[in-house]
């Protein structure tokens, strides 16, 4: 008994590691202005299309790639009855977009309406997901081994759940759902079951097909229509409204396709890619996750078990599987990862349940790989110098031209400029504001160094070889302010030969609290 229980602990520490694993690699996604906004992938082409709230607001906004659905969805969080007129400007398709309603309604309850704490809910409400999900799948398996523990460990790293909370997507919390609602219904909880049911629907449309999990035999039955009825009414209601606040969506047809076509299609593009991808990490663990997708389809194929509801909601997902059609499958890894989270539940469950050879396991689980490569590159401007937060006030300094390369030292940041160099303040919320930077200067020989705002001069002071700290209370107009360092002394050369002119270093610039 002692044994067993001493078991037991080592791999519920087992299960704690790797949810720290998992909140220190999220934690690396925190920005001391955006705080969770990169998560949105915001991307620059869409920069002038987004709502007011999200100029007013600092959202992260990318330059180099492109955007991705997770923008949209925030956005509609600020107002989840589709009311506000910029709503339909600022996304590809309201209609469409608007059908996964729940997330974005929970993050407006969670942060009351109020546009800034709507967006950081909503920035989290996928970590939260994750975090209840690694709760009741720990509970639902029964982690007492190994096997349970690959189980439980396939499912909360794939490619489909970290990629739902990298891009700040509706996937996972509806797989959350359709666990509660599984684990539910087996414990006779069937009230519950079916609210869990149509919240996974409101969050993701094609979660409609897990009610495949609440029905009984017989199979044609008017108490299986009405668990379906009950738990599509909502959705039902809820496509009604979209169509009478926004009109007529995209039925998404597009995303679905003749038999198996896709699949034959993503495994060709997937063998080529290590080929031929500019990012071999990414082609490599695209192809092992599709690969383990594959071994999953194949596990629930090969071990029919029409009796287990775990069993009818995995068969639900291969038959959409076969269907999904390019739009899905495209991409590296592709959506269809997300698409089909519970496949991947389902495969786990009953691999772990049915005690299926480590194999089995080992090789449906190769979508991991994937999954924690989506975690591993964190986003940052170089231009950016510093941020910070005071009171309710937000700033970024961005570097902008006439210096050199950035340098770093002993705990020092500093660039130096040829003659002069400016720097671009940007601050929330966009109005007038009195703001106080400090930096140091310093420079090869004596000079001065003025420090102009809109062609006026603010402040000077002298820069020589040893670094010294300044301080000026500078004036934002709008959330912006350009400053324009100068010297009129001429550069002279850097030691040891090299071909830079060097007048002044600019060091540490960062913000203080003004003075009362």
């Amino acid at each position: 008994m002692a044994e067993r229980s001493q078991r037991r602990s080592r791999w519920r520490w087992a299960g704690i590691a790797a949810v720290v694993l998992f909140l220190a690699a999220v934690a690396r996604f925190w920005h001391p202005v955006y705080g969770f906004t990169e998560f949105f992938q915001l991307d620059a082409s869409n920069d002038d299309l987004k709502i007011s709230e999200f100029r007013n607001l600092p959202v992260y906004v990318y330059r180099d790639t492109g955007g991705y659905d997770g923008l949209y969805y925030a956005q509609i969080a600020i107002d989840p009855s589709l009311r506000d007129p910029e709503l339909p400007r600022a996304m590809d398709n309201l209609s469409y977009r608007a059908r996964r309603i729940l997330p974005s309604a929970l993050a407006w309850i969670a942060g009351a309406g109020r546009p800034a704490a709507v967006i950081t809910a909503y920035s989290l409400i996928n970590v939260v997901a994750w975090l209840l999900l690694a709760v009741l799948l720990w509970r639902v398996l029964r982690v007492r081994e190994l096997r349970g523990f690959i189980a439980w460990a396939g499912v909360m790293f794939s490619a489909g759940a970290l990629v739902s909370v990298r891009l700040a997507l509706t996937d996972l919390i509806a797989l959350t759902l359709t666990t509660a609602m599984l684990a539910a219904a087996e414990r006779g909880r069937k009230i519950t079951a079916l609210g869990c049911a149509a919240a996974a629907a409101l969050s993701r449309e094609t979660s409609i097909l897990a009610v495949a999990g609440l029905t009984k035999r017989p199979w044609i039955s008017w108490k299986n229509a009405v668990r379906v009825v009950a738990a599509a009414l909502p959705l039902a209601a809820w496509l009604a409204y979209v169509r009478f606040r926004v009109g007529p969506a995209d039925q998404g047809w597009g995303n679905l396709t003749w038999p198996v076509w896709g699949f034959i299609r993503k495994w060709a593009a997937a063998v080529e890619a290590p080929f031929h991808l500019d990012d071999p990490w990414l082609a490599w663990t695209s192809l092992l996750a599709l690969g383990g997708l594959t071994v999953q389809a194949a596990f629930i194929l090969a071990r029919p078990r029409w009796s287990d509801r775990w069993w009818r909601v995995g068969a639900a997902f291969v038959v959409l599987m076969a269907f999904c059609g390019t739009a899905v499958w495209e991409g590296f890894p592709g959506a269809v990862f997300r698409v089909l989270l519970p496949l991947t539940l389902a495969f786990n469950v009953l691999a772990a349940r049915e005690r299926a050879s480590l194999w089995w396991l080992l090789i449906g689980n190769l979508t991991v790989f994937a999954g924690g490569l989506t975690l591993v590159h964190v986003p940052s401007d170089p231009t950016e110098l510093t941020a910070g937060r005071w009171g309710n006030t937000a700033g970024i300094v961005h570097e902008g031209p006439g210096w050199y390369d950035r340098e770093q030292a002993s705990g020092h940041r500093w660039m130096w400029a040829r003659q002069d160099g400016s720097v671009t303040l940007e601050a929330w919320p966009k109005a007038d504001a009195r703001i106080r930077i400090v930096f140091g200067l310093r420079s090869l020989d004596a000079r001065t160094v003025l420090l102009r705002q809109d062609g006026h001069e603010i402040w000077r002071g002298p820069a020589d070889s040893m670094r010294a700290v300044h301080q000026v209370d500078i004036d934002v107009k709008g959330g912006r302010a350009v400053l324009d360092f100068s010297t009129t002394t001429p550069p002279v050369p850097e030691p040891g030969g090299s071909p830079r002119q060097l007048a002044f270093a600019l060091y540490d610039l960062r913000f203080a609290v003004p003075e009362r």
